[in-house]
């Protein structure tokens, strides 16, 4: 046997069509009114033709998402784009939607995010680095609201805008902790102005949240000018719109809101767009991407980040209460290694077969599947095989499976690309033609109270005890509840790692605390998010970043970029 390929050099060795011809799969006519192409391989679509399709039926929305992440991976994009792949093998039109990566992991810990082995999009190498320059379109547009509200300071400060209460820090798409609180105005002209400031990363920004839940460029531009930036020395809001940045912000993201089309490695179209982290944001492309490809192609797969505990509620609670969106299906990806792992198995152990320790680990399937039907939806486990998985290791799952009456598919998709997911393919189909969206509910009622909404999270999702945090977390709730936000739904900001706040808190834990640290308004994405635990909105970079391993080489090709 050979050596295993990279995934960067499958993709580089990948026989990509025009982007027309992909485009043309679905039915979009080549012409200027229909998609800018961005090169030969990637295109967007634009907005005016998208407009045209509201009248077409629907096709059939299925989520993928996952089992607790752990660092022997689950696969999930893999899972998505192998599964999209899949569909088309058995004669679907199909489209996979997905987040746009991010630098900052790119070059930190996670690496990318177009999939791996013969489950990719392509181009790779553009897709985990400027891509179309939405993200930098995002950063550019969030930081001019900084830049407007200490000029506004600077020049009088008309609005006094208590410069103590300003909640609008800066952002920058890098994995960077140094930059997590900072002093400005120190020297220079505007050194009568100093204060505290701080950095998140991109895709924790409420512009980037907003970019992925509005519908059209007027619902952009008005969910930016209701974003609070700040308080006054009166302690009443003020917002972006008060400062006329609302205009000026759309500008810089009137390209940028149309989505991005690229393909996989099979030639089949994937609408990669928008991409907010799981962990501290809501986790799901945008709207419009989801909404369009469900106008383009009877299936359509999209994933939410991390474990389903994480992304899935968010998905289900967030996007689709803000979007009228219903699954039809759920598949939830899960590893023999990874299972393991949940079962006391260290990483340099997941070669040996050990099957007691998986069925120790399959709580955490168990948990997952569990809260995937609190939302009347139908889950299927989709198993991504690796090649030291054994024959008994398969067998236990699917038994485990069976006794949980949910369907299971044994999936090859890395290693055999979209062959390897037709027997999950059907399955889903199967799962879809009986679909009744109507049982589809939330978690939780827009009239409970925030701090009920939360705990209702915590106890139903993360099987917690209780949720506790000090009395300023209270008062604020209460604050926005005053302010007419208490009908807003909750993003929460925790580890992926875990159902607890504790990473290393591994299975499925139950009877822990949830400590709410800190709860910030989103009043533009029209959510609120609870930061828990030791969770960051700027994650710093590991001892051994994947940024060491990255360069280019004597062809001027990228090295170390998965």
């Amino acid at each position: 046997m050979g050596a295993v390929k990279s995934d960067i050099e499958i993709a580089r060795a990948a026989k990509m069509k025009p982007i027309k011809d992909i485009l043309g799969k679905i039915k979009v006519p080549d012409n200027n009114s229909s998609f800018s192409p961005m090169g030969r391989h990637i295109a967007k679509i634009n907005l005016e033709y998208l407009n045209k399709l509201k009248n077409k039926k629907d096709g059939h929305l299925i989520l993928v998402t996952a089992i607790t992440p752990t660092p022997a991976g689950e696969g999930k994009t893999t899972t998505s784009v192998g599964l999209h792949d899949g569909l088309n093998k058995i004669g679907k039109k199909s489209i996979v939607c997905l987040r746009e990566p991010s630098l900052g992991p790119s070059f930190g810990m996670k690496g990318g995010a177009a999939g791996g082995g013969y489950a990719q999009v392509v181009p790779m190498e553009q897709i985990n680095l400027h891509f179309t320059g939405d993200f930098h379109a995002i950063t550019s547009a969030h930081n001019l609201l900084s830049a407007l509200i200490d000029n506004h300071i600077y020049w009088g400060n008309k609005l006094k805008i208590d410069d103590k209460r300003i909640v609008w820090k800066r952002v920058i798409d890098m994995n960077d902790r140094a930059l997590r609180f900072i002093n400005i105005n120190t020297k220079g002209v505007a050194k009568e102005f100093p204060r505290e400031d701080g950095f998140d990363i991109t895709v924790a920004s409420e512009v980037m949240a907003i970019f992925c839940l509005s519908n059209d460029l007027k619902d952009l531009e008005k969910r930016i000018g209701n974003i609070t930036i700040a308080y006054n020395t009166d302690g009443k809001p003020i917002y972006a719109k008060d400062l006329n940045a609302q205009g000026p912000m759309t500008v810089l993201l009137k390209d940028a809101i149309r989505p991005n089309v690229t393909q996989t490695l099979e030639n089949n179209p994937a609408l990669i767009h928008g991409g907010p982290f799981a962990n501290i944001a809501h986790g799901c492309n945008s709207v419009i991407a989801t909404k369009s490809a469900l106008k383009l192609a009877d299936y359509v797969v999209t994933e939410a980040g991390f474990g389903a505990d994480l992304g899935a509620e968010k998905f289900l609670d967030i996007k689709c209460r803000k979007s009228n969106l219903k699954p039809s299906c759920v598949v939830i990806v899960a590893t023999i290694r990874a299972l393991k792992m949940h079962g006391g198995v260290e990483k340099e152990n997941l070669k040996n077969e050990n099957v007691e320790a998986l069925k120790k680990g399959l709580v955490n399937l168990e948990r997952h599947i569990s809260n995937i039907k609190k939302f009347g939806l139908t889950p299927i486990v989709a198993v991504n095989s690796f090649i030291l998985d054994t024959k008994k290791e398969i067998s236990v799952v699917k038994d485990f499976c069976k006794s949980q009456k949910v369907e299971v598919s044994e999936s090859t998709h890395w290693a055999d690309g979209g062959k390897g997911a037709k027997d999950l393919a059907k399955k889903v189909v199967k799962i879809c033609k009986v679909s009744k969206k109507k049982n589809f509910k939330f978690l939780y009622e827009d009239n409970q109270s925030l701090w009920s909404k939360v705990e209702t999270i915590a106890k139903e999702i993360y099987k917690a005890s209780s949720i506790t945090s000090d009395e300023n977390v209270k008062k604020q709730l209460k604050i926005f509840e005053d302010n007419g936000y208490g009908k807003l739904p909750v993003c929460i900001a925790k580890t992926q790692y875990s159902f607890s706040v504790d990473p290393k808190l591994k299975g499925a834990p139950t009877g822990h605390e949830i400590s709410i640290r800190e709860v910030r308004l989103s009043s533009g994405a029209e959510f609120i998010v609870v930061v828990c635990g030791s969770i960051m909105t700027m994650p710093g970079l590991p001892r051994v970043p994947a940024a060491d391993k990255i360069k280019l080489n004597k062809k001027g090709d990228i090295e170390g970029l998965f």
